[in-house]
């Protein structure tokens, strides 16, 4: 039987130290929804003591209930030469009501003297008393013995007290960490070996990419007795990134004995690497392993007539096992079966209709080609895919638009939007109106907000469900920069009601046009997703 090791997601935590990577509380909440689903085990959501919009997160967080990970907060030891239940930092933890915490503490002498300026003694009380009130109040206290190989090096006694300390204390995991990432594999094991040889508690490990070693020590470590791994999708962190998940996960899972996620998720982790990577407004490295465009593409010659023989001759793994596809760069082999399966998510079958799927395929490649992206914007790919299956509704038509920039003398400006559409008459007429033609305008700070202000005028007297929903994020992504102002853009938008949130797409070489994009078809989805419910 396969042996369980644990999950641990820091993407939310140590991945959003990443320099370029600023996640909104809305992203977070997004991520964190989707990591779940992936069915990783822990989903690491912030430092509540560090930055109020972690506060915030957790608060959100209090009313989502997430079905396969824990929520885990993260945080330090008690301060020196104060009382655990007077630490304010702890006391945030404790208002969270997340059942797990991650508490890191010193494991180098040379940390405990020149960063802490403390004793030894009191450093190793510092662990034991946080590990031993926390306990009082959560399910499970993971400790990160922070910079431990390190210490071992420099001082393996008095590192392993600190680990004693945490045990005793009750701490439930004792997590080794390469801080600093410059371990080698070598290292790694033998102190792995033992710490196991020399504690009860189950070990984990957090390794760092500064020697681009973090997913081998990662496995060598597990190899060697490490029940948990930490890392973040797609290796981001701070400097050089942490362990990879995208590939820990499908090495582990796919070549090792052993389950990570739930086996039939696996497919998943494609779209999860590219949603990060979306959300965090990045660009998506091409050659990543697994979960790369690249990854599984072939160029002529040998390797092609190869791969159409037998795809094993130039593939470890097969890419739909982790939801790539593979790439022939003259003429695609495959393609339908992400489309297929990205449509199965949203509840739309078409396994059994090759050629619409192969039409959806089609399409998707033309627009991303333009610089649309989909794995960030479910909803605009579900209205792609029922227009093109010919079940979308049509709510409204447009008949035009106009923007206006004002600037008072007093350096004031604002916009406004004038909106002229229609509604179909038979709507017009259950709602009691002559005209289903609307012709208005609204202002708004900038030219975004009085769009959405005059089309919700339009809309609302039609539609009054659109009341509930509004717009929570709002990211613009230049796709060709050395273009100037003539750059195409890329405009994702989020939007919430109640019970959801969705998120869509725009590009145009006009950003308002962009824009305008996002905003329709995240009122339209609201129409579609309300109607299906009745």
């Amino acid at each position: 039987m396969n042996k369980s090791i644990k999950i641990f997601d820091t993407t939310l935590r140590d991945g959003s130290q990443s320099v370029g990577i600023n996640f909104t509380v809305n992203d977070k909440i997004k991520i964190a929804r989707k990591l779940d689903e992936f069915g990783v085990h822990y989903v690491e959501g912030g430092w509540p003591g560090s930055n109020p919009k972690d506060v915030a997160f957790f608060e959100e967080m209090k009313s989502i209930k997430l079905e396969n990970a824990k929520m885990t907060a993260f945080s330090s030891t008690r301060m020196k030469n104060i009382k655990v239940e007077d630490d304010k930092n702890i006391a945030r933890m404790i208002e969270t009501g997340v059942p797990v915490v991650t508490i890191f503490g010193k494991s180098w002498d040379l940390h405990v003297r020149d960063a802490l300026k403390t004793t030894e003694e009191e450093n190793l009380d510092m662990i034991y008393s946080t590990m031993e009130y926390l306990k009082k109040y959560f399910d499970e206290v993971i400790y990160d013995a922070e910079h431990f190989f390190d210490g071992y090096r420099a001082n393996p006694e008095y590192t392993l007290k600190t680990l004693a300390a945490a045990e005793k204390g009750g701490a439930d995991w004792l997590v080794l960490c390469d801080t600093n990432g410059g371990s080698m594999v070598d290292f790694v094991t033998s102190t792995v070996d033992t710490v196991r040889s020399q504690f009860t508690k189950p070990i984990g490990i957090h390794a760092h990419n500064d020697s681009e070693l973090a997913v081998a020590n990662s496995l060598a470590a597990v190899k060697h007795g490490a029940a948990m791994v930490q890392g973040t999708i797609n290796g981001i962190g701070e400097r050089c990134g942490n362990a990879n998940l995208c590939s820990v996960i499908p090495n582990l899972s796919i070549k090792g004995d052993y389950t990570t996620v739930p086996p039939e998720n696996l497919k998943q982790l494609y779209y999860i690497s590219h949603l990060v990577t979306e959300i965090s407004n990045q660009t998506h490295p091409d050659g990543l392993p697994f979960v790369g465009k690249k990854a599984f593409s072939h160029k002529g010659g040998i390797h092609v007539s190869a791969v159409r023989k037998n795809s094993a001759t130039y593939e470890h793994i097969t890419p739909e096992s982790v939801g790539n596809e593979r790439v022939i760069t003259i003429s695609e082999l495959s393609g339908r079966s992400n489309i297929i399966e990205k449509a199965e998510q949203m509840g739309i079958d078409l396994r059994s209709d090759s050629e619409k799927a192969g039409k959806i395929l089609k399409r998707v490649k033309e627009l991303e080609a333009k610089g649309y992206h989909y794995e960030g914007a479910e909803a605009s790919f579900e209205l792609l895919t029922n227009a093109l299956m010919g079940t979308q509704k049509r709510y409204f038509e447009l008949h035009g638009y106009r923007i206006i920039i004002w600037k008072n003398a007093d350096g004031e400006s604002w916009a406004e939007a004038t909106i002229k559409a229609a509604v179909p008459e038979e709507v017009a007429a259950e709602h009691g109106y002559e005209s289903h033609i609307e012709h208005t305008s609204a202002d708004g700070s900038g030219p975004v907000e009085a769009l959405d202000k005059a089309l919700r005028k339009v809309l609302e007297k039609f539609y009054p469900e659109l009341k509930k929903a509004h717009l929570v994020d709002y990211k613009v992504r230049i796709l060709n920069a050395e273009e100037g102002t003539n750059s195409t853009t890329r405009v994702m938008i989020i939007t919430a009601d109640d019970e959801n949130r969705w998120s869509t797409v725009g590009v145009s070489d006009n950003i308002i046009d962009a824009s305008w994009q996002a905003l329709v078809e995240s009122l339209i989805y609201k129409l579609v997703k309300d109607e299906e419910k009745k």
